[in-house]
């Protein structure tokens, strides 16, 4: 997960480009023990150097341990810009710490859905097969992994609730879920039978090798969200939110930015949001609206 960020004066009222000292790029990541910042530096280099050809902002990177960390420096006005899956990015915005801005496309792709699959020699066939049963989530931040799947059953009648691990015991009515860290450990538990079925993105599962893919059974797809969405914090000076959304929507027509975007988490692109901003934050909030119970 990674977030975006400007901070220092803008001066419109001398000059209507963008003057800021620091262009920073904020990243969330949880694991202390993996370099994130020098993956992200050329990117922040690259937008800083655009958004003041003369050299007067410099490029920063920032990396944050949680979500909410990074809310607090948006709401601090440290982080302006930040990049995240549709339902982080709601829970932020819905509380006024940012607007949307973009949309990023990842991977190729503009959208994503999450795929609930099954062992084909599982006897696991449709969801109803699911009472009394468990499945794998990746992570609680996850929007693929988690998010969609589980709304998703809550919305067809089930009743999902949390475990403590694969082996805990499920009432016959209910569908009992754990998380697991990652896809890969989603895919095993099911191929191992140590879960009836698991969650995961139909990206991830474009990208198994063919007979892990030829040993899974697709019980259900959910609807198609963002692959990532680009939000600016509250506050931040027009002029700053122009340019850097023309950098951003430019990025991949020059040879240059079109290499960083591939080095940053395979950025193929940025684009305007679909219907634009209020239709966007009408979606998110239709879709997750419906409190995530039990």
């Amino acid at each position: 997960m990674l977030w975006l960020g400007t901070h220092g004066p803008a001066e419109a009222q001398v000059d209507p480009r963008p003057q800021v000292k620091t262009l920073t790029l904020g990243a969330v990541f949880q694991d202390p023990g993996v370099p994130v910042e020098p993956h992200f530096q050329p990117l922040a280099n690259y937008v800083a150097r655009k958004l003041s050809p003369a050299g007067g902002t410099k490029g920063a990177v920032i990396v944050a341990g949680s979500a909410a960390q990074m809310t607090k420096l948006l709401n601090e006005q440290r982080v302006d810009f930040y990049m995240e899956s549709p339902y982080p990015t709601f829970l932020i915005n819905q509380l006024g710490a940012a607007t949307l801005l973009l949309r990023r496309w990842k991977g190729g792709r503009a959208e994503y859905h999450s795929l609930i699959v099954s062992a084909k020699n599982s006897g696991i066939a449709r969801l109803e097969d699911l009472r009394g049963k468990m499945i794998a989530f990746e992570d609680p931040g996850s929007t693929s992994g988690y998010f969609l799947p589980k709304l998703f059953l809550l919305r067809k009648g089930f009743a999902v609730v949390e475990k403590p691990n694969a082996a805990a015991k499920i009432g016959t009515g209910e569908i009992g879920y754990t998380f697991t860290g990652s896809d890969k450990n989603v895919i095993g538990l099911v191929l191992q039978k140590k879960v009836a079925a698991g969650a995961l993105s139909n990206d991830d599962h474009a990208v198994l090798d063919p007979n892990s893919r030829a040993a899974l059974t697709i019980l259900a797809e959910t609807e198609s969200v963002p692959r990532h969405l680009v939000s600016v914090r509250k506050g931040l000076p027009d002029n700053v939110v122009k340019r850097v959304k023309e950098i951003l929507l430019s990025m991949h027509e020059d040879e240059e930015g079109k290499k960083i975007l591939s080095q940053t988490g395979d950025t193929t692109k940025f684009d305007t949001l679909p219907g634009g901003e209020e239709a966007m934050r009408r979606k998110l909030m239709e879709l997750y609206r419906p409190r995530l119970k039990r």
